[in-house]
């Protein structure tokens, strides 16, 4: 049986995907911070959002993704993530950018991630086959590359910080090109969202097909991402997340891009976080 460790690495390492052109390099990743104690009315407070968020997945999801969630479910999941703070999931807001890079732009991009990369911090709250709910840390200017959720529905909020967020979805019916030995080599995607997450702001929803269902991240502050992802990533299933690049084809305009499967990047660096939270009671 694989350690709680293990699950926690291959699980991320299976989230992440690079880009065929450089979508930026990793900086440093700061450590989620949690709070060690609490209030008790706090703590009694926080656990209730958080109960109330697994009992509302729970009654909800299924393991195969079907029905998909109804509009008034999707509206009520996110109102509720909305009101869910920090404390809330048992973390510390992150202020501090002692331990950041200088900055997506910086002049010695290469050498600064070789001497200052942290890991990418994941942390999770639960998991089942139908979803996980899971919490992803980032210090200024940390880029996740883009990454794909086949045949999942997954609802973002924004805990603390600024996050850029850039996705695509892919044109349906598929649209394929192929190399020189005739087969398949990248799929067409629709430009979907170019946008700035700041806390507090809403949660944010993407798609089967829709909402920028493949999407990458860079932290323009040190922030963090409480997610759910439904159903589960399951190789079996055919929900398993492949590397994607991006880049726009000759000819083309910014509204499309080809992308390519390619292996996870090698500087993609990240440890498991422990969750401190309050507990779900199952």
């Amino acid at each position: 049986m694989l350690s709680k460790f293990q699950i926690a690495v291959d699980k991320a390492r299976m989230l992440f995907l690079g880009a065929r052109k450089t979508q930026g390099s990793l900086s440093p990743f700061t450590q989620c911070s949690f709070s060690s104690s609490a209030n008790m009315v706090e703590h009694q407070s926080s656990s209730s959002k958080v109960q109330a968020l697994y009992e509302l997945c729970k009654s909800t999801f299924s393991s195969s993704g079907l029905p998909p969630p109804s509009s008034a479910v999707v509206q009520k999941i996110c109102s509720l993530l909305d009101s869910i703070s920090p404390a809330d999931v048992g973390m510390k807001e992150e202020t501090s950018d002692d331990d950041r890079g200088h900055g997506i732009f910086g002049l010695q991009r290469l050498s600064r991630v070789a001497k200052w990369s942290q890991p990418i911090t994941y942390t999770d709250v639960y998991e089942c086959d139908s979803f996980t709910i899971c919490i992803f840390c980032f210090p200024t200017s940390s880029v996740i590359p883009l990454h794909d959720h086949p045949g999942m529905t997954v609802f973002s909020k924004v805990l603390y910080g600024s996050l850029h967020v850039k996705a695509y979805d892919w044109v349906e019916p598929a649209v394929l090109s192929k190399n020189k030995d005739g087969f398949p080599s990248e799929r067409l995607a629709k430009f979907a969202v170019d946008k700035v997450l700041t806390a507090p702001c809403g949660t944010s929803v993407l798609y089967p097909n829709a909402g920028g269902n493949l999407h990458c991240f860079t932290a323009l502050t040190p922030c963090a991402v409480l997610d759910i992802l439904t159903p589960t990533y399951n190789e079996q299933a055919g929900r398993k997340s492949a590397a994607s690049g991006a880049e726009v084809k000759d000819g083309g305009t910014d509204e499309y891009a080809w992308l390519s499967e390619i292996e996870t990047p090698e500087d993609l660096y990240m440890r498991p976080g422990q969750y401190t939270g309050p507990a779900i009671r199952e």
